[in-house]
Protein backbone atom coordinates (compact mmCIF):
# COMPACT_ATOMS: atom_id res chain seq x y z
CA UNK A 1 0.00 0.00 0.00
CA UNK A 2 2.80 2.55 0.88
CA UNK A 3 4.26 1.69 -2.37
CA UNK A 4 1.30 2.17 -4.44
CA UNK A 5 0.52 5.52 -2.70
CA UNK A 6 4.37 6.49 -3.45
CA UNK A 7 3.69 6.11 -6.79
CA UNK A 8 0.14 7.54 -6.96
CA UNK A 9 1.49 11.03 -5.66
CA UNK A 10 4.91 11.00 -7.69
CA UNK A 11 2.61 10.29 -10.61
CA UNK A 12 0.33 13.69 -9.91
CA UNK A 13 3.56 15.49 -10.10
CA UNK A 14 4.37 15.20 -6.11
CA UNK A 15 7.96 15.04 -5.02
CA UNK A 16 7.57 12.16 -3.07
CA UNK A 17 9.19 10.76 -0.38
CA UNK A 18 9.07 6.76 0.73
CA UNK A 19 10.42 5.83 4.02
CA UNK A 20 11.17 2.71 5.02
CA UNK A 21 13.04 0.99 8.26
CA UNK A 22 13.23 -2.25 6.76
CA UNK A 23 16.50 -2.16 3.75
CA UNK A 24 15.20 -5.55 2.25
CA UNK A 25 11.19 -4.14 2.15
CA UNK A 26 11.94 -0.55 1.12
CA UNK A 27 14.75 -1.81 -2.02
CA UNK A 28 11.17 -4.62 -2.83
CA UNK A 29 9.51 -1.56 -2.57
CA UNK A 30 11.41 -0.04 -5.28
CA UNK A 31 11.34 -2.51 -7.60
CA UNK A 32 7.47 -2.56 -7.38
CA UNK A 33 7.55 0.88 -8.49
CA UNK A 34 10.00 0.34 -11.36
CA UNK A 35 7.72 -2.70 -12.51
CA UNK A 36 4.36 -0.88 -12.06
CA UNK A 37 5.23 2.11 -14.39
CA UNK A 38 7.34 -0.48 -16.78
CA UNK A 39 4.27 -2.33 -17.51
CA UNK A 40 2.49 1.26 -17.77
CA UNK A 41 4.54 2.59 -20.34
CA UNK A 42 4.19 -0.96 -22.30
CA UNK A 43 0.53 -0.92 -22.01
CA UNK A 44 0.88 3.17 -23.79
CA UNK A 45 -0.71 4.48 -20.51
CA UNK A 46 2.26 6.52 -19.62
CA UNK A 47 5.64 7.49 -22.23
CA UNK A 48 8.85 6.49 -21.39
CA UNK A 49 9.68 10.29 -20.56
CA UNK A 50 6.98 10.66 -17.94
CA UNK A 51 8.27 6.98 -15.99
CA UNK A 52 11.52 8.58 -16.03
CA UNK A 53 10.14 11.58 -14.61
CA UNK A 54 7.38 9.68 -12.05
CA UNK A 55 10.81 7.07 -10.81
CA UNK A 56 12.86 10.18 -9.95
CA UNK A 57 9.82 12.00 -8.53
CA UNK A 58 10.39 9.89 -5.30
CA UNK A 59 13.32 9.35 -3.06
CA UNK A 60 13.80 6.55 -0.91
CA UNK A 61 14.81 6.17 2.58
CA UNK A 62 15.03 4.34 5.91
CA UNK A 63 16.25 7.33 7.72
CA UNK A 64 13.34 8.63 9.92
CA UNK A 65 14.90 12.15 9.68
CA UNK A 66 14.69 12.94 6.04
CA UNK A 67 10.22 12.42 6.69
CA UNK A 68 9.84 16.44 6.38
CA UNK A 69 7.23 17.12 4.16
CA UNK A 70 3.80 19.16 3.71
CA UNK A 71 1.78 16.17 4.04
CA UNK A 72 3.12 12.96 5.74
CA UNK A 73 0.55 9.88 5.15
CA UNK A 74 1.19 6.85 7.08
CA UNK A 75 0.73 3.14 5.93
CA UNK A 76 2.54 1.00 8.05
CA UNK A 77 1.25 -2.65 10.33
CA UNK A 78 -1.88 -2.00 11.62
CA UNK A 79 -1.00 -1.74 15.36
CA UNK A 80 -1.86 1.46 17.13
CA UNK A 81 1.41 1.64 19.70
CA UNK A 82 3.52 1.61 16.26
CA UNK A 83 1.35 4.34 14.46
CA UNK A 84 1.52 6.47 17.50
CA UNK A 85 5.40 6.17 18.34
CA UNK A 86 6.38 6.64 14.49
CA UNK A 87 3.77 10.16 14.17
CA UNK A 88 5.54 11.36 17.21
CA UNK A 89 8.90 10.76 15.75
CA UNK A 90 7.68 12.58 12.43
CA UNK A 91 5.92 15.20 14.92
CA UNK A 92 9.04 16.65 16.04
CA UNK A 93 11.04 16.63 12.73
CA UNK A 94 7.95 18.71 10.91
CA UNK A 95 6.11 22.03 11.35
CA UNK A 96 3.08 22.31 13.38
CA UNK A 97 1.08 22.85 10.28
CA UNK A 98 2.57 19.82 8.62
CA UNK A 99 -0.52 17.53 8.01
CA UNK A 100 -0.47 14.46 9.53
CA UNK A 101 -2.52 11.31 7.68
CA UNK A 102 -2.77 7.82 8.68
CA UNK A 103 -4.02 5.27 6.37
CA UNK A 104 -5.73 2.80 8.68
CA UNK A 105 -8.39 0.81 7.68
CA UNK A 106 -10.09 0.05 11.06
CA UNK A 107 -8.36 1.80 13.96
CA UNK A 108 -9.74 4.55 15.92
CA UNK A 109 -8.29 7.91 14.29
CA UNK A 110 -9.61 9.73 17.55
CA UNK A 111 -7.20 7.65 19.73
CA UNK A 112 -4.52 7.90 17.72
CA UNK A 113 -4.87 11.43 17.47
CA UNK A 114 -5.05 12.06 21.28
CA UNK A 115 -1.27 10.15 22.25
CA UNK A 116 0.65 13.07 19.28
CA UNK A 117 1.19 16.78 19.83
CA UNK A 118 -0.99 19.17 17.99
CA UNK A 119 -3.75 16.57 17.51
CA UNK A 120 -5.82 19.38 15.26
CA UNK A 121 -3.69 18.84 12.32
CA UNK A 122 -4.03 14.69 11.79
CA UNK A 123 -6.83 12.64 10.21
CA UNK A 124 -7.36 9.49 8.36
CA UNK A 125 -6.75 9.33 4.55
CA UNK A 126 -7.45 5.61 3.84
CA UNK A 127 -7.05 4.05 0.29
CA UNK A 128 -7.81 1.21 -1.33
CA UNK A 129 -6.11 -1.36 -2.89
CA UNK A 130 -4.47 -1.06 -5.78
CA UNK A 131 -3.79 2.89 -4.56
CA UNK A 132 -3.01 3.96 -7.93
CA UNK A 133 -6.30 2.62 -9.15
CA UNK A 134 -8.91 2.48 -7.01
CA UNK A 135 -10.71 6.28 -7.16
CA UNK A 136 -11.94 6.25 -3.64
CA UNK A 137 -10.49 7.86 -0.16
CA UNK A 138 -11.93 7.85 2.79
CA UNK A 139 -10.95 11.32 4.35
CA UNK A 140 -11.59 10.23 8.30
CA UNK A 141 -12.00 13.79 10.81
CA UNK A 142 -11.70 13.89 14.50
CA UNK A 143 -13.57 16.40 17.21
CA UNK A 144 -9.66 17.65 17.46
CA UNK A 145 -9.09 18.05 13.23
CA UNK A 146 -9.14 21.41 12.29
CA UNK A 147 -11.34 22.28 9.16
CA UNK A 148 -8.61 23.52 6.90
CA UNK A 149 -6.77 20.70 7.34
CA UNK A 150 -9.72 18.71 6.26
CA UNK A 151 -10.19 20.73 3.28
CA UNK A 152 -6.36 20.56 2.17
CA UNK A 153 -6.59 16.86 2.50
CA UNK A 154 -9.67 16.56 0.28
CA UNK A 155 -7.84 18.96 -2.33
CA UNK A 156 -4.69 16.76 -2.19
CA UNK A 157 -6.60 13.80 -2.46
CA UNK A 158 -8.41 15.53 -5.82
CA UNK A 159 -4.99 16.32 -7.43
CA UNK A 160 -4.25 12.90 -7.14
CA UNK A 161 -7.46 12.11 -9.41
CA UNK A 162 -9.16 10.47 -6.16
CA UNK A 163 -12.67 10.89 -5.08
CA UNK A 164 -11.94 11.70 -1.24
CA UNK A 165 -15.30 10.97 0.59
CA UNK A 166 -15.52 12.87 4.38
CA UNK A 167 -16.41 10.91 6.84
CA UNK A 168 -16.44 10.49 10.79
CA UNK A 169 -14.28 8.70 13.00
CA UNK A 170 -16.35 5.37 13.65
CA UNK A 171 -15.71 1.77 13.49
CA UNK A 172 -14.88 1.12 9.58
CA UNK A 173 -15.60 4.16 8.75
CA UNK A 174 -17.57 3.47 5.78
CA UNK A 175 -16.35 1.41 3.43
CA UNK A 176 -15.01 -1.22 5.80
CA UNK A 177 -18.10 -1.49 7.81
CA UNK A 178 -20.18 -1.92 4.88
CA UNK A 179 -18.35 -4.59 3.23
CA UNK A 180 -17.88 -7.11 6.53
CA UNK A 181 -20.64 -8.96 5.46
CA UNK A 182 -19.72 -9.13 2.15
CA UNK A 183 -16.61 -11.03 3.60
CA UNK A 184 -17.82 -12.51 6.47
CA UNK A 185 -21.23 -14.03 5.19
CA UNK A 186 -19.41 -15.75 2.43
CA UNK A 187 -17.09 -17.28 5.07
CA UNK A 188 -19.78 -18.65 7.00
CA UNK A 189 -21.02 -20.22 4.10
CA UNK A 190 -17.85 -21.99 3.63
CA UNK A 191 -17.80 -22.70 7.40
CA UNK A 192 -21.03 -24.60 7.27
CA UNK A 193 -20.04 -26.51 3.98
CA UNK A 194 -23.11 -24.67 2.33
CA UNK A 195 -21.00 -23.80 -1.03
CA UNK A 196 -17.47 -24.08 -2.02
CA UNK A 197 -15.29 -20.67 -1.83
CA UNK A 198 -14.80 -20.88 -5.67
CA UNK A 199 -18.38 -21.12 -5.99
CA UNK A 200 -19.33 -18.11 -3.92
CA UNK A 201 -16.62 -15.88 -6.31
CA UNK A 202 -17.88 -16.93 -9.61
CA UNK A 203 -21.43 -15.85 -8.32
CA UNK A 204 -20.83 -12.97 -7.11
CA UNK A 205 -18.51 -12.08 -9.98
CA UNK A 206 -21.36 -12.51 -12.27
CA UNK A 207 -23.67 -10.78 -10.12
CA UNK A 208 -21.67 -7.55 -11.22
CA UNK A 209 -18.83 -7.43 -8.06
CA UNK A 210 -14.90 -7.34 -9.91
CA UNK A 211 -13.85 -9.49 -7.10
CA UNK A 212 -15.17 -12.83 -5.27
CA UNK A 213 -14.67 -12.28 -1.37
CA UNK A 214 -12.16 -14.82 -1.48
CA UNK A 215 -10.13 -13.01 -5.04
CA UNK A 216 -10.70 -9.63 -3.12
CA UNK A 217 -9.47 -11.25 0.35
CA UNK A 218 -6.52 -12.71 -0.81
CA UNK A 219 -5.76 -9.46 -2.85
CA UNK A 220 -5.93 -7.38 0.48
CA UNK A 221 -4.16 -10.24 2.53
CA UNK A 222 -6.16 -12.16 4.89
CA UNK A 223 -3.98 -10.73 8.27
CA UNK A 224 -5.15 -7.12 7.32
CA UNK A 225 -8.34 -8.20 6.37
CA UNK A 226 -9.05 -10.67 9.63
CA UNK A 227 -7.46 -7.30 11.46
CA UNK A 228 -10.21 -5.23 10.38
CA UNK A 229 -13.15 -7.72 10.87
CA UNK A 230 -11.45 -8.30 15.09
CA UNK A 231 -11.44 -4.81 15.44
CA UNK A 232 -14.52 -3.72 14.02
CA UNK A 233 -16.31 -7.16 15.76
CA UNK A 234 -14.65 -5.64 19.33
CA UNK A 235 -15.45 -1.90 18.79
CA UNK A 236 -18.97 -2.76 18.10
CA UNK A 237 -19.11 -4.68 20.90
CA UNK A 238 -19.34 -8.13 19.52
CA UNK A 239 -22.47 -8.75 17.51
CA UNK A 240 -22.74 -12.17 16.28
CA UNK A 241 -23.72 -11.39 13.07
CA UNK A 242 -19.91 -9.33 12.87
CA UNK A 243 -17.89 -12.29 14.55
CA UNK A 244 -14.81 -13.04 12.63
CA UNK A 245 -14.41 -16.49 10.79
CA UNK A 246 -12.47 -19.14 11.65
CA UNK A 247 -11.23 -20.14 8.63
CA UNK A 248 -9.76 -16.87 8.23
CA UNK A 249 -7.81 -16.96 11.32
CA UNK A 250 -6.64 -20.40 10.55
CA UNK A 251 -5.18 -19.23 7.27
CA UNK A 252 -3.53 -16.59 9.10
CA UNK A 253 -1.64 -18.25 12.02
CA UNK A 254 -0.35 -20.57 8.72
CA UNK A 255 1.33 -17.71 7.04
CA UNK A 256 -1.38 -17.82 4.37
CA UNK A 257 -2.13 -14.59 3.68
CA UNK A 258 -2.97 -14.35 -0.10
CA UNK A 259 -1.39 -12.65 -2.92
CA UNK A 260 1.60 -11.98 -1.30
CA UNK A 261 2.58 -14.91 0.52
CA UNK A 262 1.71 -17.21 -2.87
CA UNK A 263 -1.22 -19.03 -1.34
CA UNK A 264 -4.19 -17.79 0.65
CA UNK A 265 -7.57 -19.36 -0.35
CA UNK A 266 -5.80 -20.00 -3.78
CA UNK A 267 -2.32 -20.62 -4.95
CA UNK A 268 -0.41 -18.01 -6.84
CA UNK A 269 2.82 -17.64 -8.46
Amino acid sequence: MGAGIAQLAASSAFPTILYEVNKEVLGKAKETIDGNLKLLVEKNKITPDQREKIFKNISFTNHPNDCVADVVLEAIIEDPEAKINLFNQLAAINDNKTILATNTSSLSVTAIATKIPHPERFLGMHFFNPAPLMKLVEIIHTNYTNAQMTGALIDFARQMGKVPVVCKDSPGFIVNRVARPYYIESLRLVEEDQVSLETIDTLLEASGFKLGPFKLMDLIGNDINYSVSSSIYEQLNKPERLRPSGIQKEKVEKGELGKKSGKGYYRYN
